[in-house]
């Protein structure tokens, strides 16, 4: 009796634990990656879909624009941005770990309708988000001299650029006005990769630029910066300088 009663004790244990690694959350995705995946859940609210998706690596909730996404559809989500913590008054719910992105073939990316304050990568609340530049083609020349980087090796090599001054040139793929009081850009060249968030950098300034608009930034390099609300950058060039 003993022997039987071990083995389905040691039957459900095994079972659960299949369930629990079934169910186990995705690991982060890199910042501007894609996510690909089977919507196991749908919530609506207005301006939004949330996506309960169940990809290669685990289950991961995305927010989009809203769209007719139903359970089971297999969906891909283009330029995410990681948010943790994230409480959404609309939904009244916490999620603690959500991806806002677009659906890949939809016009525009999810805004920040129901955002906190003062998150730089989406546009103003109700506003719509800022087109993105198309990413293929992007091909642009190194800045010259000796604080000349490429954006890839300002994300790849954050930590022996921290605190120091670079320039970089690179075509403003998303602009986002008035946030904190600073203008926010992404910035890319052409280098790096989108799977490990290489191809793209964050630049904060008082200048102005537009979606296309080829740059020369000049910032100060810092890294691991935390916002609040969730938001934490591990590269940023900061109170950066625009010329064209």
């Amino acid at each position: 009796m003993l022997k039987i009663l071990l083995a389905a004790a040691l039957a459900i244990a095994l079972e659960v634990g299949v369930a629990v690694a079934a169910d186990k959350p995705a690991a982060a995705p890199a910042p501007g990656a894609t996510v690909s995946g089977k919507v196991l859940e749908v919530l609506e609210v207005e301006g939004f879909t949330y996506l309960r998706l169940k990809t290669r690596d685990g289950e991961l909730w995305a927010a989009i624009s809203s769209a007719p996404v139903k359970a089971g559809a297999e969906v891909t989500i283009n330029d995410t941005n990681l948010m943790t913590n994230f409480e959404s008054r609309k939904l009244n719910r916490k999620f603690d770990r959500i991806v806002f992105g677009s659906l890949a073939g939809a016009a525009k990316p999810a805004t920040a309708g129901g955002l906190p304050p003062g998150h730089p990568a989406p546009a103003a609340a109700g506003a719509a988000a800022p087109a993105a530049a198309p990413a293929a083609d992007i091909k642009v020349a190194k800045a010259a001299g000796a604080a000349g980087r490429t954006v890839a090796e300002i994300v790849s090599k954050r930590t022996e650029l921290k605190d120091k001054p670079v320039e970089v040139r690179g075509q403003v793929v998303k602009f986002t006005p008035g946030v904190m009081g600073k203008n926010w850009i992404h910035l890319r060249d052409g280098t790096g990769s989108a799977a490990d968030g290489t191809n793209d950098v964050t630049v904060t300034t008082k200048g102005e630029a537009k979606v296309g608009d080829v740059v020369l930034v000049k910032g100060v390099v810092r890294i691991d910066r935390d916002l609040g609300s969730g938001y934490a950058y591990k590269v940023l060039v900061e109170d950066a300088t625009l010329a064209k």
